[in-house]
């Protein structure tokens, strides 16, 4: 499974390495599409590939972490 979010990262988070610790918590391949981070807040478009299983724990673990604000991105369906 190929997932597309949105990360937005607020003051207390935008300095933490939280896509390094995706990766290395759980077997996923991250790709960061886009990114716009600045001294208190961050945003970024990260793809993440990986069994569906694990993308689905990977997105939960995102959600739970305080200061990252998770939001799909909506596909293209030529874009695929």
């Amino acid at each position: 499974m190929r997932l597309r979010v949105y990360l937005t990262f607020n003051e207390a988070t935008v300095r933490e390495p939280i896509i390094w610790k995706l990766a290395k918590e759980f077997d996923v391949i991250t790709n960061i599409r886009t990114a716009e981070v600045k001294d208190h807040t961050g945003l970024v478009g990260l793809e993440i590939d990986g069994a569906d299983d694990v993308v689905e724990a990977a997105v939960k673990w995102l959600e739970d972490h305080d200061g990252v604000h998770v939001e799909p991105i909506e596909q293209n369906i030529i874009e695929g």
